[in-house]
């Protein structure tokens, strides 16, 4: 897709041609001598209707020819270095080199991603805003009774990848993998310390998913970013941090940290050592997924443009290469395609939600 130009048109003839076939007497040409009579006032008429028609339509797609004349920002409600930065960088910087204005990225990591999502949604929507939006709007959504945004807030422009979660313990915890780590658990009742960023946060709903799953019980930490899970994580301080895979594989290749399992239906090209859930017994199937996103109201033909070149980026075999490495797919959509995922996501998670009785009041 690429934005329409309109092309000069060519003028029409101002000498007036001939009736063929002249009307008798008395017809409707009897009744506008000036038709025939000044057909250059006619002509000038139509040609200034034509002039007006022309700059009016000229005028409506007239920023998203021109866009972007400035910088571009793109928010990540995460922490830089974590699995939703990674992804949002190598975007960012091949769209500056096809927009032809750098896109920057700009890391807010508070509030499971919500003042992310209220600071774009607060900008002009005119796409120099733009938004790493991800399952967290939708759980967000669905967990928050004033979340200070509504899903159909957003613009969607395009999935950019999908990714899965592992089950990554301290080394500390003596199991290798779910069977031990569940006979533990079960012979250490609260004991487990498990990370949440944020209440009903992903990692807070699918560990207690697994709790019922496994028939365990473990205790919740909250924290502000992945980073800083990892900190306490190593040392033993935690143990146990439902992440997604991209966010632990560089500590678990050093063996600073043991992932006991993946919630991808197949085993992951990026750690085909380690088994799903479900080869061991635990029918837990689970991902996240990144988009990009603006604010409802952003111009059609800008969203269009941007669509063309994050599918295109998307597709790239660079953007492979990075993304697969660190245990996602790459994975783009059309808008529609985009937005019908937000709203399954919610969907999706409200059951859990109510059975844990995690909705807040914020």
């Amino acid at each position: 897709m690429g934005v329409v130009r309109l092309g000069a048109a060519t003028p029409r003839s101002t000498t007036a041609t001939p009736h063929p076939n002249p009307p008798p007497q008395g017809g409707r040409e009897r009744e506008h001598p000036d038709h025939i009579k000044k057909p250059e006032s006619r002509n000038r008429l139509r040609n200034v209707t034509w002039l007006v028609t022309m700059l009016a339509l000229a005028s409506w797609p007239a920023s998203a020819q021109d866009y972007p004349t400035r910088p571009v920002r793109l928010v990540v409600g995460f922490a830089a270095g974590g699995p939703t930065d990674i992804p949002a960088r190598y975007v960012a910087d091949k769209l500056s080199d096809m927009l032809g204005q750098r896109v920057v990225v700009e890391n807010k990591p508070a509030a499971a991603g919500m003042v992310a999502t209220r600071d774009v949604l607060a900008q002009p929507h005119d796409g120099y805003t733009l938004l790493l939006c991800t399952h967290f709007e939708s759980i967000n959504a669905a967990a928050y009774r004033r979340p200070g945004f509504a899903l159909s807030d957003l613009a969607p422009i395009s999935l950019i990848s999908k990714y899965y979660y592992g089950v990554a313990l301290a080394n500390a915890v003596p199991a290798t993998d779910i069977a031990s780590f569940t006979r533990y658990a079960k012979a250490h009742p609260g004991e487990i310390r498990y990370a949440s960023i944020g209440t009903a946060s992903a990692q807070e709903i699918f560990a207690r998913q697994l709790e019922r799953l496994a028939g365990i019980s473990m205790t919740k930490v909250p924290y502000r970013s992945g980073p800083m899970v990892l900190t306490d994580l190593i040392p033993g301080r935690i143990q146990f941090y439902v992440s997604p895979v991209i966010g632990v594989i560089p500590q678990v290749r050093t063996q600073q940290l043991k992932l006991i399992g993946v919630s991808s239906a197949e085993r992951l090209p990026a750690i085909p050592e380690v088994p799903t859930m479900r080869e061991q017994g635990i029918d837990f199937v689970r991902y996240g997924w990144l988009g990009i996103c603006a604010g409802k109201g952003t111009p059609s033909a800008i969203i269009a443009r941007l669509n063309h070149a994050i599918v295109s980026i998307v597709a790239s075999a660079g953007y492979r290469e990075v993304i697969e490495k660190a245990g996602s797919i790459p994975q783009s959509s059309t808008p529609d395609e985009l937005g019908k995922v937000i709203e399954q996501t919610r969907i999706d998670v409200e059951g859990t939600i109510r059975e844990f009785g995690l909705q807040q009041d914020q």
